[in-house]
């Protein structure tokens, strides 16, 4: 009977440190959602605070090298991108050719993902020559009927500026943006960081493959669209200039789930911001164009320094700029425009006299502003295809 009893007290005490187990499982499902760092996280004290204690931990080139390592590769583990699927063919498909004065347009669609069609327009200068640099167009959080993600007036305005001014643009649709929305995706879906940043990637792949400069390659956006362009820079040394615009902040960190639904600032032992993030750009060309009405409005005190900080570390100080436009409101609006057109030609060697008069104001009155639905790829003689993914769970990674 001793036996027994001792047999059975060894069952019940296995039976016990099993317990623990079955709670850390569950602590380990919860582990992803508190390191989330979501819109207004720190106060903007708090936020100054850390970047000067960084500040202390990178006083040399190789220092912040071995930091930009550590960020990049939490990035893309927080976005389950730590090991890319495998890249497909793109299997693009084309609208038919709009032309315009000094640029042209085609609604394209490709295959970022077996069945994952991203939609946008290529817009292209008339008459082009020689090899183009290549610039991606990312879009913001815009969403009221008629002033939508890349269609707003504004937005395309910019697209055919710099096509006028010699780039092969991409203007593509945000998750559950657009024609995607239509088809059935959803922007806020827990994985929409995920998708948006392999759909930038497959970006890159996409103008290089139509006969883009892979050596010039630049990216820009705002709001929303910063963060896209700041993260992309991040994690693909493809992009070799950077105009994140009214999104770096040392204290915010993006609102939107697509921004900051998944684990990409914090993990546990590890903490960054969206300064460090765009800072990954170093020592390639970039310009923060901030304003005073959002949580940009300290650029020159604090998140420009930190950055410049970083530039000068690696011997590039006069490839960092800021533009900050006190007075203005969040968005891409005139002034934002202005600034960043010097900045894309300067670095990418484009006709900035398509773009600005020579009083500097905009060159924009020939642009023609089409409706939402003329920016689509899918209809009439492109049907969505067969084989095409409808919602954000249909997804298959590999």
């Amino acid at each position: 009977m001793k036996t027994i009893k001792n047999i059975f007290l060894i069952v019940f005490a296995l039976i016990l440190s099993v317990k623990p187990s079955i709670s850390q499982d569950k602590n380990l499902k919860n582990t992803s959602a508190s390191m989330l760092c979501v819109g207004n996280y720190w106060t903007e004290e708090q936020g100054k605070s850390f970047l000067n204690q960084q500040r202390q931990e990178y006083t040399t080139s190789a220092a912040w090298q071995n930091r930009a390592k550590e960020i990049r590769a939490h990035i893309l583990k927080g976005a389950g991108l730590e090991k890319y699927p495998k890249k497909g063919p793109l299997k693009p498909i084309f609208g038919e050719k709009r032309v315009f004065d000094g640029y042209q347009v085609q609604n394209v669609a490709f295959e970022s993902l077996p069945g994952v069609y991203v939609t946008g327009s290529l817009y292209t200068p008339t008459n082009a020559k020689g090899v183009l640099p290549g610039i991606l167009n990312t879009h913001g959080h815009w969403t009221l009927p008629g002033d939508v993600g890349r269609y707003r007036p504004d937005a395309q305005r910019r697209f055919a500026s710099l096509a006028r001014m010699g780039a092969m643009v991409w203007a593509y649709d945000a998750v559950g943006y657009g024609q995607m929305e239509e088809i059935g995706w959803v922007h806020k879906h827990p994985e929409a960081l995920k998708l948006q940043l392999w759909n930038s990637i497959r970006g890159i792949d996409f103008l290089i493959m139509m006969g883009a400069d892979p050596k010039k390659i630049g990216i820009t956006g705002a709001s929303g669209g910063g963060t896209q362009t700041f993260l992309l820079t991040a994690v693909d040394d493809r992009i070799a200039v950077s105009v994140p615009v009214v999104m770096v902040s040392a204290h915010f960190f993006g609102g939107c789930i697509c921004e900051s639904g998944m684990p990409i600032h914090k993990s546990p032992g590890f903490q960054t911001n969206n300064v460090e993030i765009a800072a990954l750009a170093a020592p390639r060309p970039m310009l923060l164009v901030s304003d005073g009405d959002d949580w940009t409005k300290n650029n020159p005190e604090v998140e420009y320094p930190h950055a410049k900080y970083i530039y000068n570390l690696l011997g590039k100080p006069n490839n960092l700029e800021n533009v900050h436009l006190p007075n203005d409101k969040h968005g891409y609006d005139e002034n934002k425009r202005i600034a960043a057109y010097p900045f894309l030609a300067k670095h990418l060697g484009l006709d900035l006299s398509k773009a600005l008069k020579k009083d500097g104001t905009l060159n924009e009155e020939m642009i023609v502003i089409e409706d939402q639905k003329a920016l689509y790829p899918f209809g009439g003689k492109h049907p969505f295809p067969a084989n095409g993914i409808r919602n954000n769970n249909d997804v298959v990674w590999k």
